[in-house]
């Protein structure tokens, strides 16, 4: 609004600009006004073709005669002056002569700075409003919003559970004839881009109701009682239109668990989930109201934000599987010149992406395509955009690496690529490559992991050693002292993957079947024998790697000969060398 207004202001300063230069053009010619002798004066006034005089107490007179012309002459000042002009029909004005092409000028100019000064002055209110209304809440309804179900690909069951809240916002009375209380809140959990805030949106579309969307960090401020404030207002707008569905994302900012700390930084946020709490309580069922939230940490929620009567639903959104996948990757190929790209090949390539990143791999080949000029997107492009999500993109200039390192890294991948297909036959190896990425890598193994609802011990054990593989294969060609820095991931990740073997799911000794994260509420610190059994495992690991790396050696050797030699080998070429 405000820049609306500082548009409009353009208007009368340029109006008032307009009118000051033709003023001053004006004032500039009528400078230029001849003066001529009492005499010739007389003369015009005998010959009866002055008009006009202006008579005031400076020494000169203005002239007007007939013509239009215009002169100063010296005032002489008599008593019976003023008279004698009367008695010959002459108009005598006692103000300086008047422009008519002043008088537009003039009026305008004026009314340009009247206006300029009452926008001024609203726009000023306007903004000190502003200033000290921090509580202002800055969100709209989106009316149509355009999307629905049909655009949501994936995610069925999740779908089919939000359907009757979509029959209750369009037909409330039907359940109160019934009795059934639909759900006041639903919380949508997952990880992240797996399509939580989409479902929201398709819910508001399908009922055809107003969507008020906003996120969890814009309820807190620094001034105690505006995020509290502000949600009062969000469903104050929401009541307003009857049915409405406010969706707020990440209320893990305004919604965890409550302590009995006094420390003030969380006094704010306390108050606003109070005030979220309040507001859902006092909802009537018959409103037609229902509020979503969305969290990647369900576990850090309050349980009175979880209880029944709050958000009484509870819908995990997961990420796709093969069908959800080739239905995603469709939807987005949907308007895209496609030719040759085979979705099922695609989807089973892309094991564990979500559907956002499967948006930006798609969005990654058409980029390539249209780059290369190409007429479609096809299957090059594609390999390429799933090398560029996954790893980055190709360094152009590598000069600089030496043949040293290049040699490094042709042993360190075919280390992993090695094991990977002697212990993990059902992944798919589909390339290997020793060209540098700009995310850091100085080379990459691309194995694309099956689908599974369980990881099961024997599975996480295999995972580790492929992880491990890189720097076994160095150990055994260079030597212990030159092993290097390049297994620096493959290290957090298996320490992570063992670390959760023996702390959360229970396949360890230490701890057996019980879960750190529980105990470490009793204060229970089991200390150096947790990182004993990890340290034990994965040398174990590391040693059953380099026996799968020794007894398959002179196929590690041919692997990183071949790398040496073509820099990327894709799946066919690993399986001709393994074979």
């Amino acid at each position: 609004m405000y820049k609306l207004k500082n548009k409009y202001l353009l208007i009368p300063l340029i109006t008032a600009a307009i009118s000051l230069v033709l003023l001053i053009i004006f004032n500039l010619s009528s400078g230029s006004i001849k003066d001529k002798l009492y005499l010739d004066f007389e003369k015009d006034l005998a010959s009866h073709k002055v008009s006009q005089v202006s008579l005031t107490n400076s020494p000169n007179i203005d002239v007007k005669l007939k013509d239009g012309t215009i002169y100063k002459t010296d005032n002489p000042r008599t008593d019976t002056f003023k008279a004698d002009l009367l008695g010959k029909g002459v108009k005598v004005s006692e103000k300086s002569l008047s422009y008519n092409r002043d008088v537009a000028p003039v009026s305008v100019l004026s009314l340009s700075i009247v206006t300029i000064i009452v926008m001024l002055i609203k726009s000023s209110n306007v903004a000190s409003k502003s200033l000290f209304s921090v509580d202002a809440l800055s969100t709209d309804a989106v009316e149509d919003i355009g999307f629905n179900f049909k655009n949501v690909a994936g995610n069925e069951e999740a779908k089919e559970s939000v359907k009757d809240v979509v029959d209750f916002l369009k037909n409330p009375e039907k359940y109160n004839s019934y009795g059934a209380r639909m759900p006041k809140g639903i919380i949508l959990y997952g990880e992240p881009g797996t399509g939580k805030t989409l479902l929201a949106k398709a819910v508001a579309g399908e009922a055809g109701v107003p969507f008020y969307a906003m996120s969890g960090s814009d309820f807190i401020q620094v001034y105690v009682g505006v995020g509290a404030s502000r949600v009062r207002q969000l469903f104050k707008k929401a009541r307003a239109h009857g049915k409405a569905v406010i969706f707020i994302d990440e209320i893990d900012a305004i919604g965890k668990k409550r302590d009995s700390s006094k420390a003030g930084g969380s006094d704010e946020r306390d108050q606003t989930l109070n005030a979220l709490l309040t507001e859902m309580s006092g909802f009537n069922e018959k409103e037609g109201i229902i509020v979503m939230a969305a969290t990647n940490r369900l576990d850090m929620l309050d349980s009175a934000l979880l209880r029944p009567g709050r958000f009484d639903r509870h819908i995990e959104i997961v990420l796709p599987d093969l069908n959800a996948r080739k239905e995603i990757l469709s939807l987005h190929l949907k308007n895209k010149p496609v030719a040759g790209v085979n979705i099922d090949d695609l989807a089973r390539k892309t094991s564990y992406f979500s559907g956002a990143k499967l948006e930006n791999l798609v969005n990654e080949a058409a980029i390539l395509a249209c780059k290369s000029n190409s007429k479609f997107i096809e299957n090059i492009h594609f390999d390429k955009a799933y090398s560029i999500v996954i790893a980055g993109y190709e360094k152009i200039n590598r000069s600089n690496i030496s043949d040293k390192d290049k040699s490094i890294t042709a042993f360190h991948e075919s280390g992993h690529a090695l094991v990977s297909l002697k212990t993990l036959p059902g992944e798919k190896v589909s390339k290997v490559t020793i060209i540098p990425s700009t995310k850091g890598a100085g080379g990459y193994t691309l194995s694309i992991p099956e689908d599974k609802l369980y990881q099961n011990k024997d599975y996480i054990m295999k995972r580790i050693m492929v992880l491990l593989a890189g720097r076994a294969a160095e150990d055994i060609i260079f030597g212990k002292d030159f092993i290097t820095t390049g297994a620096y991931n493959d290290f957090k990740e298996s320490t992570r993957l063992v670390t959760n073997m023996v702390t959360q799911y229970g396949m360890g000794e230490t701890l057996g079947l019980l879960n750190l994260s529980e105990l470490s509420n009793i204060n229970y610190n089991p200390g150096n024998d947790i990182v004993n059994e990890c340290k034990n495992i994965i040398n174990s690991l590391y040693n059953e790697t380099k026996n799968v790396l020794l007894l398959n050696k002179d196929i590690l050797d041919k692997l990183a000969s071949e790398l040496l030699d073509k820099e990327t080998l894709n799946e066919a070429d690993l399986l001709n060398i393994v074979k």
